[in-house]
């Protein structure tokens, strides 16, 4: 299943600075990033489980605020991007 994962973390103090690098880090394991806050991710069910746990021990619910989005198949036909795209496909054949 692909997701779309987007957050947005108070940075007003220190700690939401840190939860913020942190909530990007779990994002990271997971997905690859769109835009700054925006993380493209492709899980299975057990998958998307230990992220949304992750996410949500990383955030806090009074001062921040993370969605989910699951995205529709195939991704070329329901995504537009425009601009600086930063999405690799990886299921398609890499070239070194």
């Amino acid at each position: 299943m692909d997701f779309l994962v987007c957050y947005d973390v108070n940075t007003e103090t220190s700690a939401g600075r840190r939860r913020l690098r942190r909530v990007g880090k779990v994002c990271t394991s997971h997905g690859q990033r769109v835009q700054n806050s925006v993380f493209e991710v492709s899980v299975t069910d057990v998958q998307l489980l230990t992220l949304r746990e992750r996410l949500l021990a990383e955030m806090d619910p009074t001062e921040d605020s993370i969605r989910l989005y699951r995205l529709r198949q195939p991704r070329d036909k329901f995504v537009e991007a425009y601009g600086r795209d930063r999405y690799v496909n990886f299921s398609d054949s890499l070239i070194l």
